[in-house]
């Protein structure tokens, strides 16, 4: 068995491990028969209407990534992007191995368009990183309207603009290329995460809620943000063992702040789903057949050796 082999069994042994002990304790925390009730009685026209706003959040997050795409002299079709978008947002949830959906994309767009892989690369991670910026700023300005954190506003304000211009600074001075859509594609960055909240938002009506929404917002975008750490399933289970501990912290509801979690990660898996067409019909994005898994890591280790050589 080969080191990478190896290495990506253990990393999916630890995602099964964070994956399965956060659903544990989630299940410690909530009472079923409650989640049930509020299941039974949620308002399901706000749920389609979040579930329309996540859509929304994932086309402009395609268009983000395609400008990023643009710098790189990568010229694809918004339609051809989002197609192969799609495809990485299920890769995400449900590809076996170490290498992700961003992974099989760069692969994906070496093989067939003729581009270094590290340029690819450096475009998909500041693509992400401009993500975490919006998540940190729209976090910002929802700790502004949290009296109870007593953290003063003119910090918070100070935080988000001077990380923000040192961000910018970095980019100018190392990838340039990515320095001049700054503008536009941190627009489009606060763009998904503002659908993302509304949609979050919506869920809280689907539950009839009318309670004060900002606590609920906040501890959702901390979840979205710890649901980054590598787990299986996108975060299922680590974003709500966040719901539940800052549902304590806050003195809200658990339950409601649950059911916004597991309501959010369905419609995400449902909107992931839809990559399934292009497994069938691989003709759409202009192949014959999708490589598989092993042939993308193989051909990764092949990248690795030529660099240690």
């Amino acid at each position: 068995m080969g080191n990478k082999k190896r290495s990506n069994i253990i990393k999916n042994i630890l995602k099964s491990i964070i994956t399965i002990t956060a659903l544990y304790w989630v299940s410690r925390k909530i009472d079923f028969s409650e989640l049930q009730t509020a299941l039974t009685n949620c308002d399901w026209l706000f749920l389609f209407l979040a579930l329309c706003s996540y859509v929304i959040s994932q086309i402009v997050a395609s268009s983000r990534l395609n400008s990023f795409f643009k710098a790189i002299h990568l010229y694809l079709s918004e339609r051809y992007n989002l197609r192969l978008y799609q495809l990485g947002l299920l890769y995400n949830y449900f590809l076996p191995g170490g290498i992700g959906g961003d992974g099989y994309k760069i692969y994906f767009l070496k093989k067939n368009h003729q581009i270094s892989g590290r340029k690819i690369l450096s475009a998909v991670f500041f693509d992400r990183l401009s993500g975490l910026w919006a998540l940190a700023i729209i976090t910002c300005a929802l700790v502004i309207f949290m009296p109870r954190l007593a953290i003063p506003n003119a910090l918070t304000i100070a935080v988000a603009g001077i990380g923000t211009v040192s961000y910018y600074f970095f980019l100018r001075l190392l990838f340039k290329q990515f320095a001049k859509i700054f503008v536009r594609t941190h627009l489009k960055a606060l763009a998904v995460q503002g659908f993302q909240v509304l949609a979050a938002i919506l869920i809280l009506y689907s539950l009839n809620f009318d309670g004060k929404f900002s606590p609920y917002l906040l501890i959702f975008l901390v979840s979205t943000i710890v649901a980054i750490i590598p787990s299986i399933g996108g975060g299922v289970g680590l974003r709500e063992l966040v719901m539940i501990y800052g549902a304590t912290y806050f003195q809200i509801d658990e339950h409601t702040a649950v059911l916004v979690s597991l309501f959010f990660n369905l419609i995400s898996i449902t909107v992931a789903s839809s990559g399934i067409y292009y497994i069938f019909r691989p003709q759409q994005l202009g192949a014959d057949h999708l490589p598989t898994v092993n042939e993308v890591e193989q051909e990764i280790d092949k990248d690795v050796l030529k660099e240690e050589e």
